[in-house]
């Protein structure tokens, strides 16, 4: 499936006016937590080949997906409100209801930078590869057919 071509300004600029007009309602936690994550977005605008920044700004997307559900959920004022209240809440609601779309797009800026996530990756752990580097900690015997007999059979005493 091929995405769109969006860039990424174009989703921080409409993540922003959500939610600028949704803190017309939510006050805040809502407004720290969006625009912290809106500055890891600048943040990945300015490093335009930072992995590091993108998946900040993604994980922050995410994250504020579920801060979102939890503070309007909780915040949501039931009686009393204005047209700008309802303005505001339906703007809050609405950015809301677009990051997962936009965490979507997000992925797909991130895997073209290079980015690697671990279940499309097949997880391996620590590096598979073998090197003649061996850290202290480790019990296996150098497999160096150059090696010396002194070093053959020899195992690390503990301390």
């Amino acid at each position: 499936m091929e995405l769109p071509a969006v860039n990424l300004k174009m989703i921080l600029l409409v993540h922003w006016l959500l939610t600028t007009w949704g803190c017309l309602v939510f006050l805040g936690p809502y407004a720290w937590a969006n625009f912290t994550v809106l500055a890891l977005g600048v943040w990945a605008v300015a490093q335009r080949d930072s992995v590091d920044a993108i998946s900040m700004f993604l994980g922050g997307l995410v994250a504020t997906i579920f801060l979102d559900i939890i503070h309007i959920s909780i915040f949501y004022p039931r009686y009393g409100l204005t047209d700008t209240g309802r303005f505001g809440a339906g703007m809050a609601i609405l950015s809301l209801l677009l990051k997962p779309f936009s965490c979507c797009l997000v992925y797909h800026m991130y895997r073209e930078r290079g980015g690697e996530f671990l279940l499309h990756a097949g997880f391996r752990g620590p590096s598979q590869e073998h090197s003649a580097y061996q850290t202290i900690d480790s019990p296996e015997v150098p497999s160096d057919p150059l090696a010396g007999p002194e070093t053959k059979g020899h195992t690390p005493q503990g301390y």
